[in-house]
């Protein structure tokens, strides 16, 4: 199974080490195949350098402390989802057959899609740890 987390999993888990979010993003790295995408990293090393700076150092050890592959993002328009910020990493998931994307934004959340899978990361655990 191949799992993509998205942005704000991946702050979560860089803020809140022992987070459902960062259990959910250790646990797809070690039974599955993690895919990140460059969008998501790159929106990760903003928003901590804008909102938690005392963090930047953190993010390459989190980066290290799970296995994954990292994967473009095309930023073509999506019609599929409102929120045009969101639209490259649903074209990642879409473009990369990913199986399930965790992800607490509402905007992925409210998607009336049958594949990928759209779960939050607690309901992630709860189905496949």
């Amino acid at each position: 199974m191949t799992v993509l987390v998205d942005t704000n999993i991946l702050v979560s888990a860089l803020l809140y080490p022992n987070s459902v979010p960062a259990m959910a993003l250790t646990l797809s790295s070690k039974k599955y195949n993690l895919i990140l995408c460059d969008y998501c990293i790159a929106e990760l090393c903003r928003i901590t350098e804008a909102k938690f700076p005392h963090k930047s150092f953190e993010i390459k050890l989190l980066l290290d402390s799970v296995l994954y592959k990292t994967v473009t993002a095309p930023c073509h328009p999506n019609t599929l989802i409102n929120d045009p910020k969101d639209a490259p990493i649903l074209n990642a998931a879409t473009l990369h057959n990913v199986d399930v994307i965790i992800s607490g934004d509402k905007h992925f959340l409210n998607l009336e899609i049958e594949h990928p899978k759209i779960l939050r990361a607690a309901d992630f655990l709860e189905l496949f740890r």
